[in-house]
């Protein structure tokens, strides 16, 4: 096929940009080429707020026709949880058809080489980029996420952490010369002498399981990490979450139509309503590379069952903040606060215990009793949602029943110190929005224990009192250990403390953040710089994102000759 992008014109275009991706993961310092304001679109091919919003209501009611091998069906059924039905339909694939299509284009892709994919995939993050006002109300509608996170971290963060995959993807694939001419002397004899050749081969055809919180900033790390290194990706979406990346992958299969590339190294996998198709996809023989992020039962069985591949999960674990001593008591229940609220805690880092020494803690305002510290930061999450316009503008909606089910449920496991309620939404009237519940339980009781210990997605955390700092050291210890944790907060000014909670943070390979008392919160990462997960824990087998993400999806081929 003619390619409208040649190789040439799309090194000259993003090479600078892959280059400031390279030397940011070196440095870990700020970085990021999409803006996070919404003003900061409308030039150079972009859509702004009214044409983003047009585009996305023009996508309601309609089809979205990949063109992709295989279709032979046509599924949807996706409804906001603000409400609204979306009515977009999606090809259903034939798999035995869509597959080998699939496999056919892998062979030129892999030929390419680590530049050439990696400047298609910024291009494919540029266009997409473009249009982060329609693709953030389509992840508005599908996660429940309010419009200006579903703008920030579905749109600039989810690009970001998809080009921080193609920067490590093509810094792995590149420590190995495409050459070498090896000469071992061999004294008064001729020398020996090889010729060799190293190419990069990809594993095959990779699958991305999406969730329905974060579809694109879950789903871009794995999908880009997987196409960089020379994989087709079948994008899996959530069902009650296609449409970001229906479009992501539409974007894709342009743009890789256009560099001359088969469009179908890039395709979608939605499915009929309870056909539950991620089981048998995962065990397929053409999948060779799985990303999953979503619930712990799914992701272990996909470890345990999905044999042929090589499997990076994101699963669940008990996100634990221990509250010691602070010098700054307003900063530290405003973070907190903040915290807890965010997107009603439907955040895999959002903290869900709080562990407080039950005699209290020091503060620069005097010393607080475990009551009050509870107390205050009650009142702190109320300043916060006490606006109804600032609440949905942090909470948005509730994704699932399920969500709302167990914060229900959690104010009968203990004494509730701040209660959920309803809040109304004007614009959107069907959407269940909710205030985050607080329960107070106690480390020591065996019946509380059960409650603490156990995941509870959404809104609901529990204020667990200890006997001391260093029981609460070992609590968390315990807790990451066996539950897992994507994040761990502490607040203290007691030098010994600190260490012993660092070290248990290392040992458990646990992502700490300590004193948070400004505008960076314990749930928030930032592509370039933050790891999020560590891979060493049960919370996820891998992080986003480092090395060993993207190293194990190809494998490097020797062809050698005699000089």
């Amino acid at each position: 096929m003619a390619a409208e992008l040649t190789a040439h014109e799309l090194i000259a275009k993003h090479r600078p940009t892959l280059d400031q991706a390279l030397e940011a993961i070196r440095t870990r310092a700020y970085w990021s080429p999409h803006p996070e304001h919404p003003k900061a679109y409308g030039e150079n091919g972009s859509l702004d707020a009214a044409a983003g919003k047009a585009a996305f209501d023009a996508l309601l009611g309609g089809r979205l026709d990949l063109g992709q091998a295989g279709t032979d069906d046509w599924v949807g059924g996706e409804v906001s949880p603000y409400g609204i039905e979306l009515g977009v339909e999606y090809p259903h694939a034939n798999i035995d058809e869509l597959l080998p299509a699939m496999r056919s284009g892998i062979r030129q892709w892999r030929d390419a080489g680590a530049e050439m994919r990696a400047v298609v995939c910024v291009e494919i993050l540029k266009r997409i980029s473009d249009r982060t006002h329609e693709f953030a109300h389509a992840v508005m509608h599908t996660s429940g996420q309010a419009f200006m996170m579903a703008f920030q971290a579905g749109g600039p963060h989810a690009q970001d952490r998809g080009l921080e995959a193609v920067a490590y993807a093509y810094v792995e694939q590149v420590r190995t010369p495409d050459t070498a001419e090896w000469t071992k002397p061999q004294g008064k004899r001729d020398p020996l002498a090889l010729n060799k050749q190293f190419t990069p081969v990809p594993r095959g055809i990779a699958m991305v399981i999406g969730c329905n919180t974060f579809p694109t900033w879950n789903g871009y790390p794995g999908l880009f990490a997987s196409l960089a290194t020379g994989n087709a990706v079948l994008v899996k979406p959530h069902p009650r979450a296609v449409l970001p990346l229906a479009l992501t992958v539409q974007v894709a299969r342009q743009v890789l139509a256009e560099a001359g590339f088969d469009p179908n190294l890039v395709a979608l996998a939605a499915e009929r309503p309870g056909e539950g198709i991620a089981k048998t996809l995962a065990t397929r023989p053409e999948i060779r590379i799985i990303d999953y992020t979503g619930s712990t039962a799914f992701g272990d069985w996909l470890e345990a069952n999905a044999r042929q591949a090589q499997v990076y999960t994101e699963k669940a674990g008990v996100n634990t903040v221990l509250v010691d001593s602070t010098d700054n008591y307003k900063g530290m229940l405003s973070n907190l606060a903040f915290s807890l609220s965010l997107y009603s805690g439907q955040m895999c880092t959002t903290p869900q215990n709080l562990l407080i020494p039950r005699d209290g803690i020091r503060t620069d305002e005097g010393p607080r009793t475990f009551d009050e510290v509870v107390a205050d930061l009650a009142r702190s999450v109320d300043g916060l949602l006490g606006d109804d316009a600032r609440a949905n503008a942090l909470l948005g909606a509730i994704v699932n029943p399920d969500v709302k089910a167990r914060l229900e449920a959690a104010a009968g496991l203990g004494e509730v110190a701040l209660a959920s309620r309803e809040i109304a939404n004007p614009e959107f009237p069907d959407a269940v929005v909710r205030t985050p519940v607080i329960v107070k339980l106690d480390g020591a009781k065996p019946d509380d224990e059960a409650a603490y210990m156990s995941e509870c997605f959404g809104p609901v955390s529990f204020a667990v009192a200890v006997d001391s700092a260093s029981d609460a050291v070992e609590l968390l210890r315990r807790t990451v250990r066996e539950k897992g944790a994507m994040t761990v907060g502490a607040y203290t000014t007691d030098a010994e403390v600190e260490q012993a909670v660092q070290e248990a943070c290392l040992e458990e390979a646990a992502q700490l953040s300590l004193n948070l008392t400004g505008g960076v919160y314990v749930n928030q990462t930032a592509a370039f710089s933050d790891f999020h997960g560590s891979g060493g824990n049960p919370a996820a087998n891998s992080a986003l994102c480092d090395g060993a993400f993207v190293a194990n999806r190809f494998r490097v081929v020797e062809v050698r000759r005699e000089a």
